[in-house]
């Protein structure tokens, strides 16, 4: 009980410094990914038997995640406009989607090994609830980012 309310303030403590001004992409990415472990950890309520299992894998899983969705995707959204999708042939175009997919397939077998890695750490119900406690913490987060856009009006 002692950890979880320890969790809490940890994310408070980070929820309020997350807004910092002078901070660079990579301290903001470690910031969320604090707030994120201590969501999860109170969330998922791992013994410490199987925090010690899971946060690496999970760190590893988020780490390879964050690198496809935001190098790859990130040459795939400067395609992504009007006037260079207006001038793409037809070949172009087959060829970028054929990336999309590959990226998409590679997020989507990542997900699945990480959760076969996760059978043999965690029950189930556990994975389930990360998965439901993944976007929970997405939306709090998207929450918090809204929120402190109308504070500047």
């Amino acid at each position: 009980m002692k950890i979880k309310k320890l969790f809490l303030i940890l994310l408070l403590l980070f929820s309020f410094s997350f807004y910092g001004q002078g901070e660079g992409m990579r301290g903001k990415r470690e910031q969320i990914r604090a707030m994120k472990a201590a969501f999860l950890t109170t969330e998922l309520k791992l013994t410490s038997n199987e925090a010690e299992k899971f946060w690496p894998v999970y760190n590893s899983f988020d780490d390879r995640q964050f690198e496809l969705r935001h190098q790859k995707m990130r040459s795939f959204r400067s395609k992504m406009n009007d006037e260079t999708l207006n001038k793409m042939s037809e070949k172009e175009a087959i060829a970028f989607l054929n990336q999309l997919e590959s990226t998409e397939e590679e997020l989507f077998s990542l997900r699945k090994n990480f959760i076969a890695t996760l059978k043999g750490i965690v029950p189930a119900t556990k994975i389930i609830k990360l998965r439901k406690s993944e976007e929970d913490f997405n939306r709090k987060l998207l929450h918090q980012y809204r929120d402190k856009g109308h504070r500047k009006d």
